[in-house]
């Protein structure tokens, strides 16, 4: 690994070093590159396609996977496809996302398609984060597709996050949550220059008082453009909730498109979206305690990504 390689690894997992413990996978350019399996978590390599699979026992407890990727070809397209099977009533973290340095003329771009599978009563909190960088001409391009299988009783909070460096994006989350079982995503996007990135949202509730809850926050700044579609299909007793706040600064657009279906009297599905720019009052409030007009746009839109 050289400097490239543990500050792109740095920028996603926040661990120094490459120092990681417990599971995990490290994937560079296309290929596994270093990993380790602990008594409660194996990963095995697939056979037919790119990618892994990921066992979690029953029961396993606050243990923790890490699954990074990053390229540093200029060029490559990179597709992976990992599978993670949680057992009844296991706990755990799941760390993943990528990143892209970029320093040439070729576009650069990763494709990873996750599928979650968790048992009765299983909690997973899954984070991703997703970063480019490099002074090329070459795009940086991530489209990440998460699917969401929960059982009863089971919960997974997803993390997704993506502040800097991705000129491209199309991130699509889907999910079939089963009786009693919570799926939650909270989603931070920043975007500016020519930067595009779209968010497509798809959950069924398909089993008594299943529930998702959806909170995407964004700023579009400069050129760049922002698409939001969600849509919660509630086939039985359930509970959807989606809240899609945007800041808009410069020439951006930002586009939200809601879509609840209910197909059952008892299905409580609730859309709320909110488009604008910084609130002058925030800015006045602000410079009034010494900051310049940049530096209080900073501060408000940092707090609002927090």
């Amino acid at each position: 690994m050289d400097n490239i390689d543990t500050n792109l690894l740095k920028e996603i997992t926040g661990i120094e070093n490459s120092e990681f413990k417990g599971a995990y996978n490290i994937r560079k350019d296309g290929q596994s590159v270093q990993r380790q399996v602990t008594e409660n978590i194996n990963i095995v390599t697939k056979k037919d396609v790119s990618g892994i699979d990921i066992y979690v026992k029953e029961n396993t407890k606050f243990e923790i996977v890490h699954i990074p990727v990053i390229i540093t070809q200029s060029g490559m397209k990179d597709v992976v496809y990992n599978d993670f099977y949680i057992g009844e009533n296991a706990n755990v973290v799941i760390i993943a996302g990528c990143g892209i340095h970029n320093d040439h003329h070729k576009d650069s771009q990763h494709d990873g398609i996750h599928r979650f599978f968790l048992e009765k009563g299983a909690k997973v909190k899954y984070i991703e984060k997703h970063y480019g960088e490099g002074d090329g001409t070459g795009k940086r391009i991530l489209n990440p597709i998460t699917e969401v299988h929960l059982k009863e009783n089971a919960i997974m909070n997803m993390d997704s996050v993506q502040i800097k460096g991705v000129d491209s994006t199309i991130r699509t989350t889907k999910g079939v949550i089963g009786k009693n079982a919570s799926f939650v995503v909270t989603e931070k996007i920043m975007t500016h220059g020519e930067q595009y990135a779209k968010t497509e949202f798809e959950v069924e509730l398909n089993e008594e008082n299943s529930s998702t809850k959806v909170t995407s926050r964004s700023v579009a700044t400069e050129n760049s453009k922002q698409e939001f579609c969600s849509k919660i299909i509630g086939n039985t007793k359930c509970f959807g909730h989606v809240e899609c706040d945007a800041i808009i600064k410069d020439n951006a657009k930002v586009i939200a498109i809601p879509e609840i279906l209910a197909n059952n009297v008892e299905a409580n599905l609730i859309h709320e979206a909110a488009i604008g720019k910084i609130a002058g009052e925030q800015l006045t409030k602000l410079m009034t305690l010494g900051l310049t007009e940049k530096e209080a746009e900073e501060a408000i839109i940092n707090g609002f990504l927090k």
